[in-house]
Formats: C-alpha cells, structure tokens, sequence
C-alpha cells in the first residue's frame, strides 16, 4: 500500500514539474504596450503588424514572431518608427514559370513552416523579445485581419 502511493506521489511530481518547465520563458506580463494587432495580405503572403505604442529600448528587443504555423523576424518600418511588421510569404502571387531559368530568378518559394514551442491558435502570434540578454516568449491574442 505503501509503496503504490509513493509511486502514485513520485510520478504526480514529475508530471507537475515537468510540465512547468516547457513555459518558464512564457511571460503574462507585456514587454511593451501594444496598439490593435492586425495583419495585412500583400502580394507574396500576409504582413502582421504590431503597433507599439510604449517600449523601453536600452531593455527589449522585439526579434521575431511565429504566426499560423511559420516564424519571421520583426522589422521596425521606416516610415512609422511605432510600427513592427513580420512578412510571412505563403506562396500567393505571381510566380515567373519559363523555360529559361534565368527567366525565373526571383521567384521565392513559401515560408518553410516551423513549429512554435508554446501552443497558440490562428488569431494569436507569439512574440520573441530578448530582454537583459534572455530569450522570452510573450502570447499576442485578438489578430485581426484588414483588407
């Protein structure tokens, strides 16, 4: 009898804290304040862009994004300094077919798909920030689409 409970206790303690540590970098608190998150379709994929209304720079970094299945880095756009954009190419657009292959270059092949380790739904991203020189996740919720 003894022996079933420390059994039973042994493997709900390896099962509780071996579950805490696949999130351990998953932030609830914001490493910025953020504006409505919303993506855009362009002429090779989907565009998201985050605007930050609020950052600490000397302390954050926004560095990439997975979203829908695939990650891309984050840019700050030239013109709206508060703007973050991550292209994703998803095959859309046109695409140079010739029997030259010279005639072709330029052509990209969609986004290589990559797994996010924290699990997230189609109108969610996570974000990547690096903050006092560690890699943190944080959860962006409530993407819409715009035409």
């Amino acid at each position: 009898m003894k022996a079933s409970v420390l059994l039973f206790s042994g493997i709900f303690s390896l099962l509780f804290f071996g579950s805490c540590g696949g999130n351990k970098n998953l932030q609830e608190r914001a490493p910025a304040q953020f504006g409505k998150i919303y993506t855009t379709k362009t002429p090779k994929g989907i565009r998201l862009n985050i605007p930050v209304i609020a950052i600490q720079d000397q302390k954050v970094s926004l560095n990439s994004v997975y979203f829908r299945g695939m990650k891309s880095a984050l840019t700050q756009n030239e013109e709206k300094p508060n703007l973050y954009v991550a292209d994703f190419r998803t095959g859309m657009g046109d695409i140079v077919m010739h029997k030259e292959p010279k005639k072709e270059y330029g052509n990209q092949p969609p986004q290589m798909p990559e797994k996010s380790p924290v699990k997230i739904e189609k109108d969610e991203a996570l974000l990547v920030f690096i903050q006092n020189g560690e890699t943190k996740y944080y959860k962006l919720t409530g993407i819409v689409e715009k035409e």
